[in-house]
C-alpha cells in the first residue's frame, strides 16, 4: 500500500512537469520520515512529526528542516486528498486512514525566501577594491613571468568583476554566453553591454530556471568586459562556442572552479574568511542602495520576489551611516551654531 502511494504521488508530480530530481528528493524525505517513526502513513501522528523535528535539529539548518517537513507534508496532502481515494481504500482494507499530521503548530515557519547564513555579509568598498586589485596583480605577475596561467587569471578576474557589477549568483555568471549581453536603448553609452540577460536564475523548486534582464549600471564594468571579450576570450580558441568563460579544454567554467579561485584569492589577499562569492551579490545590492538607487529597482535587478529579501541582502557600511547621520544632523547643528 505504501509503495503504491509513493508511485501514485510520483505520477501526480510528473503530471505537473516537476523535475525527476525534485520528485526523488521528496520521496527520499518521505522514506527518511517513515524509517524514523517505524510505521506506515496511515499510522502517523503529529507527535511523530515533533519527535522527528527534534532529532533533525542536531546540526541542520532551519531551511533544511523546513524543506524536509514540506516534502512529507506534501505527500500527506496527496494521500488524504479525496480525489485520489487513498483514505477510502485504507479504511476498507486496513480499518484506518491517513491524516495530515503536519500543521502550522508543529512545522518551521517560512518567513521569507532568504535562507542564507546570517554571517554572510557584503564586502566593504575597500575590501572589494583589495580583492579586485589582488586579482589584477595575479594577471600582471603571471604575464611578467611568462606563465601559462595568466590567461585563466585574466578570465577569472573579469568574471568576479562581472558577478559584482551585475549582481549575479555563481551559477548565473558561470552560465553566461557572449550573446547574453545586449543593447539598452535607454543607455546607449554602454553599447552592446547595456543589458545582461540572465537565463539561469534561481528556480522555484521543481520549476525551470528563472530568467531576468539586468540593466547595466556601472560603466567601468563595461570597459572591463569589452577588453576581455575583444582581446582575451579569443585566445581560448572558442570557435563557434558561445560560453563567455571558456576553459582550455573547450568547456565552460564550473561553479566549483569559481569557489576554489575565490577562496584562493581571498586568503592570499588577507581578507576575512566569512567572505565568499555570493558576497559579491550582497555587495552589489548594498552599494546600489548606498548610491541612491531606488530599492524596488534593485529588487528587480537581482530577481527577488519580495522587497524584504532585498532588505536582508543590504548591509550599509559605517561610512554610509555616518554620512547619512551628518546629513540629517546638519540643519540642526547649523541652528545651534547660529544660536
Amino acid at each position: 500500500m505504501f509503495a503504491a502511494m509513493l508511485t501514485g504521488w510520483d505520477r501526480q508530480q510528473a503530471s505537473r512537469l516537476l523535475a525527476a530530481s525534485t520528485r526523488k528528493q521528496r520521496a527520499d524525505s518521505v522514506g527518511r520520515f517513515a524509517r524514523f517513526v517505524g510505521s506506515y502513513p496511515w499510522q502517523w501522528t503529529p507527535a511523530d512529526v515533533e519527535e522527528w523535528t527534534t532529532e533533525l535539529r542536531g546540526g541542520r539548518a532551519h531551511s533544511t528542516i523546513r524543506g524536509y517537513q514540506n516534502d512529507v507534508a506534501l505527500f500527506c496532502s496527496f494521500i488524504t486528498d479525496a480525489r485520489y481515494g487513498w483514505a477510502d481504500r485504507c479504511e476498507q482494507e486496513l480499518g484506518t486512514h491517513p491524516v495530515q499530521v503536519f500543521h502550522e503548530w508543529n512545522t518551521a515557519r517560512h518567513t521569507s525566501d532568504y535562507g542564507a547564513r546570517p554571517e554572510v555579509r557584503p564586502f566593504t568598498r575597500s575590501e572589494l577594491q583589495e580583492f579586485f586589485d589582488f586579482a589584477d596583480e595575479q594577471v600582471d605577475q603571471a604575464r611578467r613571468l611568462n606563465r601559462k596561467g595568466w590567461l585563466a587569471a585574466f578570465r577569472d578576474a573579469t568574471l568576479f568583476k562581472v558577478a559584482y557589477a551585475w549582481g549575479l549568483r555563481r551559477r548565473e555568471v558561470a552560465m553566461l554566453d557572449v550573446t547574453d549581453f545586449t543593447r539598452n536603448a535607454a543607455a546607449p553609452q554602454f553599447g552592446r553591454y547595456g543589458m545582461c540577460n540572465v537565463r539561469y536564475g534561481k528556480a522555484v523548486k521543481g520549476s525551470p530556471p528563472r530568467r531576468r534582464n539586468v540593466l547595466t549600471t556601472m560603466g567601468w564594468a563595461v570597459d572591463v568586459l569589452t577588453e576581455y571579450v575583444e582581446d582575451i576570450r579569443g585566445l581560448y580558441a572558442p570557435g563557434k562556442r558561445t560560453a563567455l568563460w571558456p576553459t582550455e579544454r573547450g568547456g565552460r567554467i564550473s561553479v566549483a572552479s569559481i569557489n576554489i579561485r575565490f577562496a584562493e584569492y581571498r586568503s592570499a589577499a588577507g581578507l576575512p574568511p566569512e567572505l565568499h562569492p555570493h558576497c559579491l551579490r550582497h555587495s552589489y545590492v548594498t552599494h546600489l542602495i548606498e548610491d541612491g538607487f531606488d530599492p524596488f529597482f534593485v529588487q528587480q535587478q537581482v530577481g527577488h520576489a519580495w522587497g524584504s529579501t532585498t532588505a536582508l541582502y543590504t548591509g550599509v557600511s559605517s561610512d554610509f551611516k555616518n554620512t547619512m547621520l551628518r546629513r540629517a544632523l546638519g540643519p540642526a547643528l547649523g541652528k545651534e551654531g547660529h544660536g
